[in-house]
């Protein structure tokens, strides 16, 4: 697995709530166990201790990529860094069942799962991705979703760096608002310069 890829570790625990809907999908030790993209010892270790662990780090990582969005690249950086002195990571080679055309396998870093809780686990996973991704690709990478009232994080991965919208069902429902929109000044403007007779 590509370290970066971890990445979406932050994206998925940062989504699991809409604070501006007032949601919480992060409510039990199956929703914990949900997060993780499959079966692992980190997943089989969850239990209710997890979920205020991760509920903490969660707003946490939400505030690196508020920063970001904002501009604030310095702050982000810190308050990430943070994060990763708390929960750091164990390295590991790995081949898996991945071989090359000579049957040798194909070696790459893994990160271990070896923390003492699923939370540790998942935390350190999802700092150490999102690290990767700003570091390989910028801080202005990380963004919080602009429709109104989504406030997702995203990562973006667009050639032009131009992705403002967590999904393009986000991104259609701006455009319709601010088509609509336009489309409401044109008729006031018309309206006040047609004479009233």
């Amino acid at each position: 697995m590509e370290l970066a890829s971890y990445a979406d570790f932050a994206v998925r625990l940062v989504n699991s709530e809409e604070p501006e809907r007032g949601t919480d999908a992060l409510t039990s030790v199956d929703a914990v166990r949900a997060l993780f993209p499959g079966p692992s010892r980190a997943a089989a270790l969850a239990d209710e201790s997890d979920l205020p662990r991760l509920r903490a780090v969660r707003t946490r990582l939400r505030g690196v990529f508020e920063a970001a969005a904002g501009g604030e690249d310095v702050r982000a950086v810190d308050l990430l860094n943070s994060l990763m002195v708390e929960y750091p990571v164990s390295p590991m080679v790995s081949g898996h069942d991945d071989l090359d055309a000579s049957g040798r396998p194909n070696w790459h870093l893994h990160l271990a799962d070896n923390a003492p809780t699923a939370a540790a686990n998942y935390s350190a996973v999802a700092c150490m991705g999102l690290a990767i991704h700003l570091t390989e690709l910028g801080v202005d990478r990380l963004g919080i979703c602009q429709a109104a009232p989504c406030r997702n994080a995203y990562l973006d991965t667009s050639t032009n760096r131009s992705r403002r919208y967590c999904s393009d069902r986000c991104a259609t429902r701006a455009n319709v608002a601010a088509y609509r929109a336009r489309k409401r000044e044109e008729a006031q403007q018309a309206a006040q310069l047609t004479p009233r007779g």
